[in-house]
């Protein structure tokens, strides 16, 4: 794998969560296990986009939950299958309400965190990630034509946390809530 390159893969509209509805486990896909995400919302069609104007083509953000089938990606890794069997099933990518940028102070850091049953498990934050979002949004935009309401899910914590059935998690956006569901 090229470090110098974000690891890209693509989720069906299946794969989202949203609107507080539960996460429902998927006992078939063994271990599920959950990482935090900066979720950016694309407002622009777009292709080979130069990272200089990037920011021209998203309008918003909000926490995300990214969920894996960790015994799965495993297995893909191993086969080289294509890591969406553990990671976009349905439900595997929940997203809270948008924060529209212009309402965000321009120039700041925009941190994201989310708690389990009220204890926050992980941060992260726009310094921290490894490929800016400009650079994700121009490198992605080479091999794919970017659409309006496309989602990207920006920069995952080093490590992911595992996840239980009547588990509550919450996600907050530069301090407020944006979402909120139970795992079943």
């Amino acid at each position: 794998m090229d470090a110098d390159k974000p690891i890209l893969f693509t989720k069906a509209d299946s794969a989202l969560l949203k609107g507080g509805r539960p996460f429902f486990l998927p006992d078939e896909l063994g271990r599920v296990e959950y990482a935090v995400s900066l979720v950016v919302r694309l407002c622009r069609l777009g292709k080979s986009i130069p990272e200089r104007f990037a920011h021209r083509y998203y309008d918003a953000v909000t926490c995300g939950v990214d969920f894996t089938a960790v015994d799965l990606l495993a297995q893909c890794r191993q086969q080289g299958w294509p890591w969406e069997l553990a990671k976009g099933f349905d439900g595997a990518a929940a997203i809270g309400d948008w924060m529209l940028l212009s309402d965000l102070s321009a120039g700041n850091t925009i941190e994201t965190h989310v708690d389990v049953n009220g204890q926050t498990q992980q941060r992260l934050q726009t310094d921290d990630l490894m490929f800016s979002i400009d650079a994700t949004v121009a490198y992605i935009s080479r091999f794919f034509t970017i659409r309006t309401g496309d989602l990207l899910f920006v920069g995952m914590p080093p490590q992911s946390n595992p996840i239980s059935v009547n588990d509550h998690i919450d996600g907050y956006l530069n301090g407020r809530k944006v979402m909120g569901f139970n795992v079943k």
